[in-house]
């Protein structure tokens, strides 16, 4: 007997008043198409399991049937509320197997989109999680400032989310003059604006009651059930990718890890308040060391050529022709790479049979991992409870399902 019909059996000896109730999979506060079966005593939450699997699409699969090149497209889809994360972690994996080194330029534009795609994860969750407790202005504040790093997403790489901008051995194209201006601009008032969100919130009475001692875990148990990201460090671990296992150059930039050791809701936001602060602070330093040069590692066999001489050159335009419709063999190997996304720990591992397509993909998204810990955390709670629990642990259900 699973433990779903388990929960679904109930004893009447001794499940006297025990209600099974399901919430989901098409709430609202659930983030996604998410079901819950909920078993309670009254309001109290005894059990909790989730069910998840209504947003399967097969995109691992998808990627292994096409060519490397083709499948960079995919990853984006996976969070779509940090597309730049997936699509730096593919390339990164891709580049590891192949052995290939991306100019110093292209790093630290790779580090720039990294930071801003952090920030704009972190201000939907913002404005949703405080939208799910009551608190509606935050939810069009943070949109407001949303729309401007879409936008220059858009100016980088003509497309507003699923941009695919960040390629195997580089970028698509280097980034327009009016992009700098505009992260700077953005950056020059990002501190007013924390403080407006911070004014709103941060010891709003009815915030801290509703957040405060809700969804309490331990350090310890954290990392036993495999918690990440900012959830693992509201509990008092400080464990971040970009500093334990540092990639893209993230060695040579100074950042704090923020933690909180409540290991509660509140904890968990403070974290990301915190961590749109150290975005800041790392995208500063990019801009001031970007270097010129090329963004792209100089490998023709890998990198297609540069659209203007594909234009003029006949063979750059056969070159464009063979890795973007055969692709290019990748060495027999395997490889497991992650990077910290806006939600913890996203890593690829990829088994290559030395072609043109990947033999094996298998990609573990931070949603997943930390939406375990959903049962432990609302244990013992009450029902309303559970919207504030599922919203701070941030997960997206395409994170989930893939």
């Amino acid at each position: 007997m699973t433990e779903l019909d388990k929960m679904l059996t109930i004893d009447n000896d001794s499940g006297e008043g025990v209600m099974v109730l399901n919430m989901g999979p098409q709430h609202p506060s659930t983030h996604g198409v998410l079901r819950i079966i909920l078993k309670l005593a009254g309001e109290v939450v005894i059990d909790a399991v989730p069910v998840i699997g209504y947003l399967h699409r097969g995109i691992e699969k998808l990627m292994e049937n096409r060519t490397y090149h083709q499948a960079v497209t995919l990853p984006d889809r996976i969070d779509y509320l940090s597309p730049l994360s997936n699509n730096l972690a593919y390339c990164l994996a891709v580049e590891k197997l192949l052995s290939l080194e991306v100019p110093p330029r292209g790093q630290v534009l790779r580090v720039i989109l990294a930071e801003l795609t952090r920030i704009q994860s972190h201000l939907i969750w913002l404005g949703t999680q405080a939208n799910d407790i009551g608190a509606i202005t935050p939810l069009l504040y943070t949109f407001r400032e949303r729309e401007e790093l879409l936008d220059m997403f858009e100016m980088a790489g003509g497309s507003r989310m699923h941009t695919s901008y960040i390629r195997i051995g580089g970028l698509a194209t280097d980034v327009p003059p009016e992009f700098m201006p505009k992260v700077k601009s953005f950056l020059d008032t990002l501190p007013e604006l924390m403080k407006d969100y911070e004014g709103l919130l941060t010891k709003n009475r009815i915030w801290q009651m509703r957040t405060r001692g809700v969804g309490v875990i331990s350090a310890e148990d954290a990392i036993n059930i495999g918690l990440c990201g900012p959830s693992l460090r509201g509990s008092g671990v400080a464990h971040d990718l970009r500093k334990s296992n540092p990639y893209c150059g993230y060695e040579n930039y100074d950042f704090d890890v923020p933690v909180e050791t409540a290991g509660d809701v509140y904890a968990r936001y403070l974290v990301r308040l915190e961590e749109i602060r150290q975005s800041r602070y790392i995208l500063q330093q990019a801009m001031a060391k970007l270097p010129g040069g090329p963004i792209n590692a100089p490998i023709p066999q890998v990198v297609p050529p540069e659209k203007e001489r594909v234009v003029g050159d006949i063979e750059s335009l056969i070159n464009q022709f063979h890795i973007m419709i055969e692709g290019f063999k990748v060495p027999a190997g395997e490889v497991y790479f992650a990077l910290e996304s806006p939600r913890g720990e996203l890593g690829y591992y990829i088994r290559s049979d030395g072609s043109e397509k990947p033999y094996r993909i298998k990609v573990r998204t931070p949603s997943f991992a930390n939406l375990q810990a959903l049962p432990a955390l609302v244990k013992g709670r009450l029902v309303a409870d559970i919207v504030a629990v599922i919203g701070s642990i941030d997960i997206v259900l395409g994170d989930v399902d893939k």
